[in-house]
């Protein structure tokens, strides 16, 4: 099984590794693909250039074997749909498991995404459940969920994809927002990023 957490990363956090790393291993996944979007559709084009987010990244995963990056959305005109990126990774592994890791507010808006209810037929959406967030509970996302949720992993062995699963993952209050408004103010970041992307960040002088 292949996980896929994809995201601005802008900047990569605490947060965003904690849950690649808590969900990678819970399900005993080959490779988790940290893939940073190139146009985000839902929300303004980050502070930080394509590059230095691949940077970023690639500063997390070589400390991570765990971990790898994948840059197709960055190369990729247009917005980056999470169901054309589904798409083409099913095309090139095609009998493999994929395992889309998503947060609970990320599952809960579902329906606001491109194509949304075709990606169970691309992968397995792995949410990750954090104590201090309540899934939602009535309208089409809802519904989505009782349809395709298991409480058992080793279902997401048996089909390539198709199954919704709740995984427990370590609860980090950290968010690319808080951390940028942090650089701003002068504050320390030290608790909130890895410490190569604090100096990548310092570096290039970005976020200031």
């Amino acid at each position: 099984m292949i996980g896929i957490l994809g995201g601005t990363f802008d900047p990569v956090h605490n947060g965003h590794v904690q849950i690649a790393l808590d969900v990678h291993h819970a399900l005993g996944l080959q490779e988790t693909r940290l893939i940073p979007c190139g146009i985000p559709p839902h929300r303004e084009m980050p502070v930080a250039s394509a590059a230095q987010r691949l940077a970023m990244l690639e500063l997390v995963v070589n400390d991570h074997i765990e971990l790898s990056v994948d840059q197709r959305e960055l190369e990729r005109e247009g917005p980056s749909w999470m169901v054309d990126t589904l798409a083409s990774l099913r095309n090139e592994l095609s009998e493999l498991s994929l395992c889309l890791i998503l947060g609970v507010d990320a599952f809960n808006h579902l329906d606001s995404w491109h194509e949304w209810q075709t990606l169970i037929s691309l992968a397995h959406i792995v949410i990750a459940d954090r104590p201090d967030c309540t899934l939602v509970q009535s309208g089409t996302v809802a519904t989505f969920l009782n349809q395709h949720l298991t409480d058992n992993k080793q279902d997401l062995l048996k089909q390539v994809a198709g199954y919704i699963y709740r995984c427990p993952v370590t609860q980090v209050d950290v968010s690319s927002t808080q951390v940028r408004e942090t650089i701003r103010s002068g504050d320390d970041v030290n608790k909130l990023i890895p410490g190569n992307v604090w100096a990548y960040i310092q570096k290039q002088a970005i976020y200031r």
